[in-house]
């Protein structure tokens, strides 16, 4: 507890002694009222939003249904988090471990955006997990929704994708040998275990190469992929509703 008040406080000095808030959040709203303005004027965003998002909550809506939206709201949070450690991570045997130090205890609050990144991605897991379970418990994956279900089995699976490329990134002891047994995993696949082994790791062994195709598929790869499941996603359930109660 002690250590959360030391980490607030912190945060609070850190940015009281470099942004005036008060003139800063001034300065949006008028920046912003300006830009939507002068695009509501041409485009009529305020009728195309309203037409958008005026959409009736049927009467069972409770909590449980909010596992979803957390869902997506920690995924932005990994995006935004993502991005900012990749102003400072060195994808090479070289530099990875030096930069997630340098990071977690040189740069101005990098200690949270990384401490962000990762409980994000633990409790991304667990929300998605919870989600799914209150699908299958109401019913939601049979007809007519059944190719959401599956979207959303593939989502889960490319987020355990995310966590396991993520894993070696700090090129730490555990890190490596963690990730030597779990692409070894894929050696026990008949026929295309071998091959699958050796695509992942660029070689037999984990090598600096295997470090540079974790970090693409961890950060182009997998994102894109998630980002056109996700617009399927929320394309059908736009499309067919929410599901009735059980």
């Amino acid at each position: 507890m002690r250590d959360d008040r030391d980490s607030g406080s912190r945060l609070y000095r850190w940015l009281s002694e470099r942004i005036d808030l008060t003139a800063t959040l001034g300065w949006l709203a008028s920046v912003t009222g300006a830009i939507y303005g002068g695009l509501d004027s041409r485009l009529e965003l305020r009728a195309a939003l309203r037409k958008a998002l005026a959409k009736p909550v049927p009467r069972h809506i409770n909590w449980l249904f909010c596992f979803g939206g957390i869902t997506f709201l920690l995924f932005l949070i990994q995006v935004v988090t993502g991005i900012l450690l990749t102003l400072y991570y060195r994808p090479t045997p070289e530099g990875a471990y030096e930069s997630v130090r340098h990071i977690s205890n040189e740069v101005s609050l990098g200690w949270l955006i990384r401490g962000l990144h990762h409980w994000a991605a633990n409790a991304l897991i667990l929300m998605m997990l919870l989600h799914m379970f209150r699908v299958f418990y109401c019913g939601a994956y049979k007809h007519p929704r059944e190719l959401n279900w599956m979207v959303g089995v593939c989502l889960l699976m490319v987020a355990m994708a995310f966590g396991f490329t993520g894993y070696l990134l700090p090129w730490t002891q555990l890190s490596y040998w963690a990730s030597n047994v779990g692409t070894e995993l894929a050696n026990a696949v008949p026929v295309v275990g071998g091959p699958a082994l050796v695509v992942m790791r660029g070689g037999p062994v984990i090598t600096g190469e295997t470090l540079t195709r974790f970090y693409s598929a961890h950060v182009i790869i997998l994102p894109v992929i998630t980002v056109l499941l996700l617009a399927a996603h929320f394309g059908m359930i736009r499309r067919q509703g929410i599901s009735g109660p059980l």
